[in-house]
């Protein structure tokens, strides 16, 4: 691996950090939990915020729609999994389980991005305009879910002309075959480098020993 990341021009992606996700408790924990284990996950999104910050790169916090009790009642065409989404009242407004996770709660500099109502983190909200306002050209994904919200957000940036990093190992899904799907068969047609934890971190210490 042979990447650059320079401060003044990338960008940490964190969709999705959620209780709901991410912590012991949340109403999608027991079906994510095996993944997130396996991986180390809550560990490497520890070290790659705290590697990011260190290095001066800003961080985007990327969240999905806090769910209310309407949601989608009078939309035309929900998705199924929209619909069990809103049935389960998955990062419901107000609720504990739409929080952030305590270790990833935004901090004085990061920017939060407008809610996403699907899987693209562009789509309907301020992140393109975000992220040129910023002089973003890279973007490093991490977070939830890997071949939904992760996998649709880091396409569509390909699309808009960023260079996408996708973290193979800061991010989980239901089974592994999604976790195959999101990073052998889906990513390498629109990332342009899928990387563990450890190689990010050792491109994020060339970055700030070179600015």
């Amino acid at each position: 691996m042979n990447e650059t990341y320079a401060p003044d021009s990338t960008g940490l992606l964190f969709i999705d950090p959620y209780n709901d996700f991410l912590s012991e408790g949340g109403k999608l924990w027991p079906l994510l939990k095996d993944s997130i284990q396996e991986h180390a996950v809550l560990d490497h999104l520890r070290q790659i915020v705290a590697a990011a910050r260190g290095a001066g790169i800003r961080v985007f916090v990327v969240p999905h729609h806090r769910a209310e009790p309407t949601d989608y009642s009078t939309w035309k065409h929900p998705t199924p999994y929209q619909l069990s989404s809103a049935k389960l009242q998955v990062f419901a407004k107000g609720s504990w389980g739409g929080e952030w996770h305590p270790d990833f709660a935004p901090r004085e500099g990061d920017v939060v991005i407008k809610e996403h109502w699907a899987q693209n983190g562009f789509a309907n909200t301020d992140l393109d305009q975000q992220l040129k306002q910023h002089g973003i050209q890279r973007v490093i994904l991490v977070g939830l879910i890997a071949n939904t919200c992760v996998e649709a957000t880091g396409r569509f940036a390909m699309e808009l002309g960023y260079h996408v990093t996708l973290v193979k190992d800061a991010t989980a899904a239901f089974g592994p075959e999604m976790m195959r799907a999101a990073h052998e068969l889906n990513g390498p047609t629109f990332a342009h480098a899928i990387v563990t934890t450890s190689e990010l971190l050792s491109s994020l210490q060339q970055a700030v020993g070179r600015h």
